[in-house]
């Protein structure tokens, strides 16, 4: 009677499963088809929960969605300093420590409000076709006569740019913060006119692979990929930026159960090895490290620790939306 009714329960669990459904929003292009082969693909044949794939990520829809009380999006892939400055607004739902292994997640990178999609890096990326030399560190961004042609930088105001016109004016990496910035819109002026600004991983995929921008920052994962379809591109670690996605559930979720369940299924070993064999980022995971090939772990930011700099997600989660006022002013005085 007991293993008839534990069947019983079984079915009906898997029922439920069958007929439902979880959104799941990321930055689309090459990094939301890692995801969704690694993660949404197993994790549907595994429990029968269907992944629906939507994006990109817009943090204004986010933040109406809940204050409206009309959620439709269940687990959504967003940039660290959002994570937490959403955390402290009451934007998102908490998370469940006895389906996610907290002890096991890269702690720079778990709270009770989100928990780490993957980590990456902001490299020095360059086209050596267009490029005689090899440029080497950020300063070289600043220099048109060494290495001329457009600057790829990334145009939203978050952790990155501002930090790397600081590093190429001279500021020690223990000194960044509090950013001065002052001395790094001032670095920035002085290549305006050379900047060509990028808001999604193709648009800097194109514009490197292309030769439109001769050098730039980009995720490493991108320019990964642009050498794995044979572009003349290639990567300058030095003083690679650290940062990385989280994972977060929106308050309000009629579906949050299968969406915690889902975001335990794509922090797990496997599905983070999976996820960084694919795309050369870097599983949040600790365990995950230990099964990605050496092959692939080589053009990841765990192996290119020396200089490596951690940007200050607490910090921008509290002083970004500041920063992002003078960042729109000066954008638009462009």
């Amino acid at each position: 009677m007991r293993v008839l009714l534990a069947m019983l329960l079984i079915l009906s669990a898997t029922a439920v499963h069958a007929d439902q459904t979880i959104t799941f929003v990321s930055w689309g292009g090459s990094t939301q088809a890692a995801q969704s082969k690694a993660w949404a693909e197993p994790f549907s044949a595994e429990t029968g929960i269907r992944v629906e794939q939507a994006g990109p990520t817009d943090y204004a829809a986010f933040k109406a969605m809940v204050e409206n009380g009309k959620v439709t999006w269940d687990v959504v892939d967003v940039e660290a300093d959002f994570a937490l400055r959403a955390g402290r607004e009451g934007l998102l739902e908490p998370l469940d420590f006895k389906q996610i292994a907290k002890r096991t997640i890269d702690p720079r990178f778990v709270t009770i409000y989100g928990v780490g999609s993957f980590y990456f890096s902001f490299i020095l990326g360059y086209n050596t076709q267009v490029l005689s030399s090899a440029p080497q560190g950020w300063a070289a961004l600043f220099d048109t006569q060494a290495y001329p042609g457009k600057r790829a930088l990334y145009k939203w105001p978050s952790p990155g740019v501002l930090e790397i016109a600081l590093l190429a004016d001279g500021v020690a990496a223990d000194a960044l913060y509090p950013l001065d910035l002052d001395r790094a819109f001032r670095k920035l002026d002085s290549i305006r006119n050379d900047i060509a600004w990028w808001g999604s991983g193709d648009e800097s995929q194109q514009l490197l692979a292309s030769g439109d921008a001769s050098l730039g920052m980009f995720w490493n994962g991108r320019v990964n990929a642009l050498q794995g379809q044979g572009a003349p591109v290639a990567i300058n670690w030095q003083q690679n930026l650290v940062t990385g996605d989280f994972l977060v559930i929106p308050r309000g979720t009629p579906n949050l159960e299968a969406a915690r369940q889902f975001m335990a299924y794509a922090t797990s070993p496997e599905p983070q090895a999976a996820f960084a064999e694919l795309t050369g980022y870097a599983p949040v995971n600790l365990s995950a490290s230990e099964l990605v090939p050496v092959a692939a772990a080589q053009d990841q930011p765990g192996a290119h620790k020396d200089s490596q700099i951690t940007l200050d997600f607490k910090y921008w989660s509290l002083n970004g939306e500041r920063i992002a006022e003078r960042w729109n002013a000066w954008q638009a005085s462009n």
